[in-house]
């Protein structure tokens, strides 16, 4: 597998320098470093030309269109540049303008006639260009502004989804997919998007165009009889061959994968762990509270026994509140009556809203097609996105998220009270029953034949609290440092969770006892109020 990309001299000439006065010779190096008064010298008093290429082919148009400088580019096509001129790649000022994302250097080119779906000799487009660099916000600019086509091939029939996926740029990706950009498409060599993400061994790359995909992409053949697959094994990409595989595996077509797939999807553990939370109130009942062949209970134990299954009750209660309660799922386009099928979601986003957009392209599902808020993020079992979605739980085949997390928490808070206090009651059942043992007996021997429920229900009751101890406690820590399981897991992901220096920074930390108050209180915290950085213009 080959590939070849624009190239557009950008040397370190070209780039405005801060720390020294660049050498200003020509109308070129004027426009390259964004000198107008220099520039306006040459043009209105040496008469030079603007129509004219350098030595090496390129325009002043192009210079000033690579480094944003949209006065200029405004002042030579009034002198006569043309704005579609070409160099000797067959690349114009706009391609130039997408290699560094000069969203306003496009806009005054586009708007004075500019071929958007102008080719260079390569058949790349400008939004090929911004595919290659990763100018996600310019893409996106000329897609909605322009109707710049996102998904058109170049002569070797790669589109731009295939261009961000070989650089591995997610974000681009994520772009293309919500406007419907096809994984499918296979360029000359056979390739699809995902060939070439697994190829460069891009795991972010390949994760996106996995779980927003259908997941045929995952089996089809190159031209060489590769897999995606295949290809991360074969470049020595093992993770993202790890990956990839156990996606291959846990959506194949074999009837036992299928029925997992349905059990875990559909109805989850949820069943089981009512039925464990049923059996272990029947056989507290049985065989530890009203046991024939234990002492008589005591008033002081019967209320603590009493207690222990009022706790259960709640669990149960609250086991049934988080399963079916909404998690915070985020309405689609379709679901909100506001917005019509046909109008663009990107068009009229309220830059100034954080609670809407924060500047980061993670917020767009391309699954969902919506613009989902910060903390959010799509669960592929509920297939849904889910506001400050903390993990999605099997055993109450939910996610848990903004809406039911208070409910979680007091669940399993019920049942680490629930599980601990049985316990000691079974525990203390058993060791008066000691005092009744006949001669020769062992005390093991006498719990083990004589109370064998006992036995079973301290066995099951032992897994409930150390899972349910553990919940706690982790959900605990989370909660008073105001974090999701998720972002704690995948916070290197997560550009908001990252200083300046780019070390870990949490925005949401109000302090401890403010982040409790508020979760008790209201279950959640209300990130919209919250400060963000730098908004990332999408449209404007």
């Amino acid at each position: 597998m080959t590939s070849s990309e624009i190239e557009v001299v950008s040397s370190s000439d070209s780039q405005p320098n801060e720390t020294h006065q660049p050498l200003i010779l020509d109308i070129f190096t004027a426009s390259a470093h964004g000198d107008f008064p220099k520039l306006r010298t040459f043009v209105e008093q040496h008469a030079a030309s603007v129509s004219v290429p350098d030595v090496n082919g390129y325009y002043a148009l192009q210079w000033a269109s690579l480094n944003n400088f949209h006065e200029i580019v405004h002042y030579l096509i009034q002198h006569g540049g043309d704005v579609n001129a070409a160099d000797h790649m067959q690349q114009t000022a706009l391609h130039w303008a997408a290699v560094r994302g000069s969203t306003a250097a496009a806009d005054v080119l586009l708007e004075n006639g500019a071929r958007v779906e102008a080719a260079d000799i390569n058949g790349y487009r400008a939004v090929h260009v911004a595919a290659q660099y990763g100018q996600t916000a310019f893409l996106n600019h000329i897609v909605v502004k322009y109707q710049a086509d996102f998904d058109v091939p170049d002569n070797d029939g790669r589109s731009p989804l295939h261009w961000a996926a070989y650089k591995g740029f997610a974000d681009t990706i994520r772009l293309l997919l919500f406007r419907d950009a096809s994984q499918e498409r296979q360029d000359k060599d056979g390739c699809t998007p995902l060939h070439w993400a697994a190829l460069r061994g891009h795991s972010e790359a390949c994760a996106v165009l996995v779980h927003a995909g259908t997941k045929k992409e995952l089996t089809v053949k190159d031209n060489a009889g590769f897999t995606p697959v295949q290809l991360a094994y074969d470049k020595g990409h093992r993770h993202v061959a790890l990956f990839l595989s156990n996606q291959q595996k846990a959506h194949s077509n074999h009837w036992r994968c299928k029925f997992f797939s349905l059990m875990t999807t559909d109805t989850g553990y949820a069943p089981i762990l009512l039925f464990i939370i049923v059996f272990q109130m029947i056989l507290f009942i049985n065989s530890v509270v009203a046991a024939p062949n234990l002492i008589k209970i005591t008033a002081v134990v019967g209320l603590w026994a009493w207690t222990a299954l009022s706790l259960a009750a709640g669990s149960l209660i609250m086991f049934y509140k988080c399963s079916s309660k909404d998690p915070g799922y985020i309405k689609r386009p379709g679901e909100l009556g506001t917005q019509s099928d046909t109008e663009d979601p990107l068009l009229n986003i309220d830059l100034n809203n954080s609670s809407v957009w924060a500047g980061n392209w993670s917020q767009l599902c391309p699954t969902c097609k919506i613009i989902r808020p910060i903390r959010s993020k799509h669960c592929p079992t509920c297939k849904r996105c889910v506001e400050q979605f903390d993990h999605h739980c099997p055993w109450i085949s939910n996610c848990v998220g903004k809406r039911n997390k208070r409910d979680f928490f007091i669940f399993i808070c019920l049942a680490t009270s629930t599980s601990s206090l049985s316990a000691v009651i079974a525990v203390h059942r058993i060791w008066t029953s000691i005092a009744t043992l006949s001669t020769g007996e062992t005390w093991f021997h006498h719990v083990l034949v004589r109370h064998p429920g006992v036995i079973v229900f301290l066995v099951i009751d032992a897994a409930v609290f150390i899972a349910a101890i553990t919940l706690t406690i982790t959900q605990a820590s989370m909660i008073a440092r105001n974090l999701t399981t998720n972002e704690v897991a995948n916070s290197s992901r997560y550009e908001y969770l990252r200083g300046p220096d780019g070390r870990f920074r949490n925005p949401y930390n109000n302090g401890c006892w403010k982040n409790c108050a508020d979760f008790v209180l209201l279950g959640y915290t209300n990130d919209g109020d919250m400060a963000w950085p730098p908004l990332q213009q999408v449209v404007t």
